[in-house]
């Protein structure tokens, strides 16, 4: 791993210019008696992706909105593109050629793309607004970045892909020489996001410099020249993505050795709670499948998309049909098993998808958190009225246990990160008693701190008692959780690993066929 202390005359990254465009020297904040930034390092080139890496909470939000002009800083120096500023406004690092998309979007939903692009630096001749000057502007940006946008549409009517293409041209419809990406994947698809890379690459080569904050380890793979982490408001180094690992990005961003990063559970195993017997699925993709899980224990399922380990789940919390074979639970076979079934057999069911199935998107982190359990007693009052105190109360509980980040008590489940409304479908989980959970990709799209804090609910659950079954996409995750590890290939089981014997190389040699080492590997590292 090679770092840098973001001074003059640093390393430099692979295909960026010698030419320094921001220059960042023991830089501090404060906001009162609270510390958001101390010495902070940091360096931009032209013609480099630079990340930015950290928690939540770790500085990088300070650090743009200083770069940028919303916010001054206590002492330090600043240089912009050579100049030392002791003061910026956002005006003024606007016309100096720095820009910012933030997660957050400053569109007037009512007005058009081409209004919004002009909005506050209109250009007028006579005193009129010159329209077919404007027009042919914007024209000139979106054919640049290859946007298929009509600049006559309400910003209302795009989706939010086309929002963020927006912001971006509005970005660099002036002169811009740095832009600034905040976590701009956040709400995007993959197909979408994969077009937003291709729009950065081909900036990079035009010479921008490009502030990118992100946590998604991918991204960072893809597109980073250099990183640099902060932890704690305070720089930790600077370092050529090419030379450094993602397990030492982890361990920089974390203070966390990679061996730390997973806990360890203590395997106390008791009763068996959840069986399948010579179980074959009607939709064909999985079959003949034998299991079962304790109390006490991880039962990891591991393998490649489509391998069938997300059906297993799925089939266990009457989401998949079953053709022959039988699903028992404490000894009860679950014929003709439904959700609500499952949820009356003490079996608590975390999608992946949290968006289509895991939460109600639009209602309110209360009405979330106590779905599964309204006919409880504890939050019910008899005669289909609820106990809304109960309700109120429990959630602010769980905001409290598994530290929710959340704007309020009464915000809307599509108001939360990632990290966020995974842990708020686990609150759900702990709103009424469960024996079984079945986490399916418990960590996919959440930042790293979420992953963390994830894992230990995954731990107390199982000390407690209580039989985990995780299935998951990233080879670490499932080797370092689980205890038993099942793999799947082709929608049967090829494998068991217990103990000890769950490795890598035992894992990987079950995953494909013989000579098909080539094709897609699953995800090896903890942020991938």
């Amino acid at each position: 791993m090679t770092s840098t202390t973001t001074k003059p005359g640093a390393a430099i990254a692979p295909g960026t210019s010698d030419a320094a465009l921001i220059e960042i020297a023991h830089l501090d904040k404060s906001y009162g008696a609270f510390k958001a930034l101390e010495d902070m390092q940091f360096e931009l080139r032209a013609g480099e992706v630079h990340v930015l890496f950290g928690e939540n909470g770790a500085g990088k939000s300070t650090l743009i909105q200083i770069i940028c002009g919303v916010q001054p800083f206590d002492s330090g120096s600043y240089r912009l593109f050579g100049e030392t500023l002791s003061s910026l406004t956002p005006a003024l690092a606007h016309a100096k050629g720095v820009s910012v998309v933030f997660q957050e979007f400053s569109l007037i939903p009512d007005m058009t793309v081409e209004e919004n692009l002009f909005l506050g630096h209109e250009i007028t001749s006579g005193g009129r607004l010159a329209k077919s000057a404007m027009h042919k502007k914007v024209q000139a940006v979106l054919d640049r970045l290859g946007f298929h946008l009509d600049s006559s549409a309400r910003v209302s009517t795009l989706r939010r892909a086309h929002q963020q293409m927006v912001e971006i041209a509005k970005a660099l419809l002036w002169d811009c020489q740095v832009l600034i990406l905040d976590e701009p994947t956040a709400s995007l698809t993959d197909h979408e996001a994969a077009q937003l890379f291709d729009i950065i690459e081909q900036l990079r080569s035009e010479g921008l410099g490009i502030v990118y904050v992100s946590h998604r380890m991918p991204e960072i793979s893809r597109l980073a020249d250099r990183v640099t982490v902060l932890r704690d408001g305070k720089f930790i180094a600077t370092v050529n993505k090419a030379d450094t690992s993602e397990k030492e990005l982890v361990q920089l961003m974390t203070g966390r050795t990679f061996d730390e990063f997973f806990p360890h559970i203590q395997r106390n195993p008791g009763d068996t709670v959840l069986a399948f017997r010579d179980v074959t699925l009607q939709s064909g993709l999985a079959e003949n499948i034998s299991f079962s899980v304790r109390r006490g224990e991880v039962l990891g399922f591991a393998g490649l998309a489509g391998c069938g380990k997300s059906e297993v789940l799925r089939a266990a919390f009457g989401l998949e049909a079953v053709e022959t074979g039988a699903i028992t639970t404490g000894g009860t076979k679950l014929d003709n098993n439904s959700p609500r079934k499952a949820l009356n057999n003490r079996i608590c069911y975390l999608p992946s998808d949290r968006a289509t199935e895991g939460l109600a998107m639009h209602q309110s982190l209360i009405a979330n958190s106590t779905i599964a359990a309204l006919d409880d007693p504890v939050f019910s009052l008899g005669n289909m009225l609820l106990n809304r105190r109960a309700e109120t109360s429990f959630t602010e509980k769980m905001i409290d246990k598994l530290k929710i980040r959340t704007p309020g008590l009464h915000a809307k489940a599509d108001q939360l990160s990632g990290g966020n409304k995974q842990k708020l479908m686990i609150a759900r989980g702990l709103s009424r008693e469960f024996d079984v959970f079945l986490f399916d990709e418990p960590t996919v799209g959440v930042d790293i701190q979420a992953k963390l804090e994830i894992y230990d609910v995954i731990k107390t659950l199982t000390e407690e008692g209580k039989a985990v079954v995780i299935a998951s996409s990233e080879l670490a995750e499932v080797m370092h959780m689980s205890h038993r590890v099942i793999v799947m290939r082709e929608g049967e089981i090829v494998g068991e690993l217990d103990g000890d014997a769950v490795t890598e190389n035992a894992l990987l040699s079950h995953f494909f066929d013989h000579g098909d080492q080539d094709t897609d590997q699953p995800q090896g590292h903890p942020t991938s």
